[in-house]
């Protein structure tokens, strides 16, 4: 099997584990946003890998990238209230920071007219990956995680729809709260009179 050949989520989970192994992330990555159209940073630790490890994947997929290409790709929606959303471009600072990064590890390589591409050592490490990927879904690693998950949404829908049952039938915390405020009100108009 090869890079094609297995899910790409999990092959870039793969190689962002190997990529944290021998590249530092810059101290000043933890406060970043990711772009205009995101409302707050990354809430992974290592978010910075997983997207060094996807740019490799897209030069993979793509042949030549661009800084602006994946600007455009890591790009998104931005709501802006009550007018329309926009397409707004990811930061670009982010995107030259993980190619600089990964062309020095030797990942990529200038490409002959612009951009980079991925170098034979690029090719190499996501085929070692995808081996790896490969093995861990015959084992059952990755269906794990995805049932842990679905737990943890199953319970947490759980708690949200019998909250919202509690509301309706009066016993919840919004019902007593506004019983509590409806006695201070009379209170207050029982004692202007």
């Amino acid at each position: 099997m090869g890079i094609h050949d297995v899910p790409a989520e999990y092959l870039i989970e793969e190689t962002a584990k190997k990529l944290g192994e021998e590249i530092k992330q810059p101290e000043w990555m933890q406060f970043v946003k990711t772009g205009v159209h995101s409302e707050r940073a990354p809430q992974r630790q290592d978010w910075f890998y997983v997207r060094m490890a996807s740019i490799l994947y897209r030069a993979f997929k793509w042949g030549n990238i661009g800084t602006e290409s994946l600007r455009t790709y890591y790009g998104g929606r931005k709501n802006r209230g009550v007018k329309r959303e926009h397409h707004y471009k990811a930061s670009g600072k982010v995107i030259r920071v993980c190619v600089q990064n990964l062309e020095k590890a030797g990942y990529l390589e200038k490409a002959k007219t612009k951009g980079r591409k991925a170098s034979v050592k690029g090719f190499q490490l996501l085929n070692a990956m995808s081996k790896i990927t490969e093995k861990n879904l015959k084992e059952g690693i990755y269906a794990q995680k995805i049932k842990a998950k679905k737990a943890f949404d199953e319970k947490k829908k759980k708690e949200v729809h019998d909250t919202l049952k509690a509301q309706d039938r009066g016993h919840g915390k919004v019902s007593e709260d506004r019983k509590q405020q409806s006695q201070k009100s009379m209170k207050k108009k029982g004692s202007e009179q």
